[in-house]
């Protein structure tokens, strides 16, 4: 399982990368696995401003479909619109092309309630 180590992790199975205050958001490699086979993902929430923990999307998989949750609060300001013509995408490269969206932090101090990727493998046993 990659868990790469420079990112940080929410027990929601989200990984987030920080550039200023810019975060770059997608699900694990833990999570694509377990969903299976993902078929769509949808996000209408770009432009929106949105609280942690806010529905910004989902993910659907051939057997079920999973909310995703703002790990930060903030403006979506990108969706990868490769995902809508190529969702595998998150199956195959979930920390580079299957990256889902960006967000303008409103509140960078939150990124300290984000879990390391040691505590991260620990939750999913890794």
């Amino acid at each position: 399982m990659n868990i790469p180590s420079e990112l940080k992790y929410t027990k929601d199975h989200e990984w987030i990368s920080i550039e200023g205050d810019v975060a770059t958001i997608g699900i694990t490699d833990f999570a694509q696995s377990e969903l299976g086979d993902i078929v769509y993902v949808e996000v209408e929430t770009v432009d929106e401003t949105l609280d942690v923990e806010e529905v910004f999307g989902t993910v659907e998989a051939v057997k079920t479909v999973s909310d995703l949750f703002l790990p930060l609060s903030g403006e979506i300001i990108e969706f990868n619109e490769a995902l809508e013509d190529e969702p595998e995408k998150v199956n195959s490269d979930p920390y580079g092309e299957g990256w889902m969206i960006k967000l303008k932090c409103s509140d960078l101090s939150q990124t300290e309630n984000l879990m390391s990727a040691d505590d991260y493998k620990a939750l999913v046993g890794a």
